[in-house]
């Protein structure tokens, strides 16, 4: 009788399992997949995050280029608006008074489309002097006013989107300073009866 030999399938000692060989190497792989996507995907958020910085960038450098395009021609037409204000201030009574119609319609154009583009004027009336927005070019006594206090505007201030453009040139009040030998006897008796 012939006897059917079966094949060993055991491994022999020294020799590695031929089944358990694949295991690990796809083990492995998947690991190694499994890294590489991980990396990748965060290379992608990166490179969004980057991509939307950069964005934003460039819609901050567009958006101050065209406020400082802006501002440079608002500056340009101020004496324009200023010459239309003084001609407007000044009539001549021999010039007819269609003429400063049409100066006014003009005047009231070109001071709406500088508004719509951002133009605001410094407010002086009432106000104290403040440097960041008034220029004073002179300072005088006058009675009635506070120190400080602007008493007249020269020359119209304005900014721009929050910005100064140009300040408002103002004359501002200062208390009245006592003056000669009385006004300092004055004085001296005011501080001698305080002390």
């Amino acid at each position: 009788m012939e006897k059917n030999e079966e094949p060993d399938n055991h491994p022999q000692p020294g020799e590695a399992s031929v089944e358990s060989k694949p295991e690990a190497d796809l083990a492995a792989a998947y690991e190694k997949a499994v890294a590489e996507k991980q990396e990748f995907h965060e290379r992608l958020l990166r490179t969004q995050a980057e991509l939307e910085n950069f964005r934003k960038r460039l819609q901050r450098e567009k958006e101050e280029f065209l406020q400082l395009a802006t501002a440079d021609l608002v500056r340009a037409l101020l004496p324009t608006l200023d010459g239309l204000e003084r001609a407007l201030e000044k009539r001549d009574p021999s010039v007819p008074e269609q003429f400063y119609q049409g100066m006014e319609l003009i005047y009231r154009q070109l001071l709406e489309v500088l508004t719509r583009a951002g133009l605001a004027r410094i407010e002086t009336e009432g106000r104290f002097f403040d440097p960041l927005y008034h220029e004073a070019v002179e300072t005088v006594e006058a009675p009635g006013r506070l120190d400080h206090e602007i008493v007249e505007e020269l020359q119209r201030g304005y900014k721009l989107k929050h910005r100064l453009l140009r300040p408002a040139m103002v004359k501002v009040a200062v208390t009245p300073k006592p003056d000669g030998p009385e006004g300092q006897e004055k004085q001296g008796e005011s501080s001698k009866a305080g002390g």
